[in-house]
Parts: C-alpha cells; sequence; structure tokens
C-alpha cells in the first residue's frame, strides 16, 4: 500500500471517527435541552419543587400533565363532595388552578371546567387513587412532604372556600372532611 493511499485511509478514518464524536456530542446537547424543557415545563406546575424532585419526576416520566391531573383531581372531589358544586368552591378550585399555570383556553383548563360542571367519573378518580397510591413509594420524604402539603393544602381550601355560616359551623362540611381524610390516608 503506498504512502498517499494510507494517508487517504487515516484521513476517513479521522474524519468517520469525529463524524461519529460530533453526532454523539449533539444529541447529547439535544437530551440536555429537552430535558431542561421538561424541567422547565414541571416547574411551571410545581413551582416550589428543587431541581432534584423535577429531576425525579422526570426519571419516573412525569409530565406537567399527569402531575396537573394528580393535583386536580382531589381539588375536584373535594368540592363536589356533597354532593353539589357551590359557586365560591369553583371559584377557588379555578384560582387554584390558575396559580398552577392552568388557563382559560389550556386543555387542562377545559378539563377541568367540565370536572366542574359534573364529577369526575368513579372510573377516573380510581384510576387516580391508583396512580397516585403506586407514585407515592416512588417518591422520596422530602418529595412526599412537599406533595402533601401542597395537595392538601389547595384542597382544604376549596373545601374552606364554600365557608360555615355566620361562623356558627365548620367552614369544611363533613363530606369534604371525608374527602379530605381519604386523600390524607392514600398518601401517608
Amino acid at each position: 500500500m503506498d504512502r498517499n493511499t494510507l494517508n487517504a485511509d487515516a484521513r476517513s478514518l479521522e474524519e468517520a471517527f469525529f463524524a461519529r464524536q460530533n453526532a454523539e456530542l449533539l444529541q447529547k446537547l439535544r437530551k440536555k435541552a429537552e430535558h431542561k424543557e421538561r424541567r422547565e415545563a414541571l416547574r411551571q406546575v410545581v413551582p416550589r419543587a428543587d431541581d432534584a424532585m423535577l429531576d425525579h419526576l422526570i426519571q419516573l416520566g412525569l409530565g406537567p400533565e399527569t402531575v396537573l391531573a394528580l393535583i386536580l383531581v382531589p381539588l375536584a372531589l373535594v368540592a363536589w363532595a356533597d354532593g353539589e358544586m357551590d359557586p365560591r368552591e369553583r371559584a377557588a378550585t379555578l384560582r387554584a388552578a390558575e396559580e398552577r399555570g392552568i388557563n382559560p383556553g389550556t386543555p387542562a383548563h377545559e378539563m377541568l371546567g367540565v370536572w366542574l360542571e359534573r364529577p369526575p367519573s368513579t372510573e377516573l378518580v380510581a384510576a387516580w387513587k391508583k396512580y397516585a397510591h403506586a407514585l407515592w413509594g416512588e417518591l422520596d420524604e422530602a418529595e412526599q412532604r412537599l406533595a402533601r402539603e401542597r395537595m392538601l393544602g389547595m384542597a382544604r381550601a376549596v373545601a374552606e372556600a364554600a365557608g360555615g355560616f355566620l361562623g356558627l359551623r365548620s367552614k369544611i362540611s363533613a363530606a369534604e372532611q371525608g374527602v379530605l381524610e381519604e386523600l390524607g390516608a392514600l398518601i401517608r
């Protein structure tokens, strides 16, 4: 083999090597950008979560839509606990949702609107409970604490929205308290 052929083969090898390296680097950069976008999307839904928690949610395969469902279903359950939707409960539920970036015109807002017109189906509630229970075991103690505080805090705010009458009775009905206790037991 002559020297020119050997040099040409060496250049081909180098070019192939660097092309592969560049492709791998480009792929890593794309994955990093995608991860960052997913983290920021989750941050909109879970604003107090740190990067480690958001990364863990991503690792578990959770997207913002799933996290929103995990947050919104309990709000609807509490609002419908007594079989009817009080206008103040409706307003509190919408306010809690909008604080999580669920704005009018978005699919999540439309779904919540459906739940505010009629209670979530028993199939949805069963699926939510099953998923929330399974997911709970995947979260570490700090993540569980944050999720519990947020979920139960928002649900309690909805329950308190209808309020008592002239301060003579509890702001939370017995039915709403029952739902709050069931939610609390599920996420222990």
